[in-house]
């Protein structure tokens, strides 16, 4: 008897991502941190005409590692987006900042059109009897 063992990896995802157009994996509504900082850093870029190799000279990073980063394929340390924010002249805080207001619009955007309508109901009357506290 022979057991034939193939040498394909298989992976089990822990539980099923949507489908996004740019092939990219999360949950509908809900993007990555990861992604938002990323996309904020490669618009600040492009935003002063910098390149990645002069950004990531300065911030001391290496160019394929910031290439990352604003790809969204790594998790960068708060160190390395401190460097990366300061090289761009922004503080560690603005680029928080900038990729929380990113992550509001959009999830204002999705959870409005996911969220049910707010069904409002009339005004409490004042009650005329016993009222309990607990």
């Amino acid at each position: 008897m022979s057991n034939q063992v193939s040498n394909e990896a298989r992976v089990v995802p822990l539980r099923p991502a949507p489908a996004r157009t740019d092939g990219r994996q999360s949950e509908p509504g809900e993007p990555l941190w990861r992604d938002l900082v990323g996309e904020v850093l490669r618009r600040e870029r492009q935003a002063q005409e910098r390149t990645l190799k002069d950004v990531a000279d300065a911030a001391r990073i290496s160019l394929p590692y910031l290439s990352e980063i604003e790809r969204g394929r790594k998790e960068a340390s708060s160190e390395l987006l401190a460097a990366a924010a300061h090289a761009l002249g922004l503080g560690l805080g603005d680029l928080l900042s900038l990729a929380h207001g990113e992550l509001t619009r959009r999830t204002t955007a999705t959870t409005a059109v996911r969220r049910p309508a707010v069904v409002r109901r009339p005004a409490a009357r004042p009650h005329n009897g016993l009222c309990l506290a607990a």
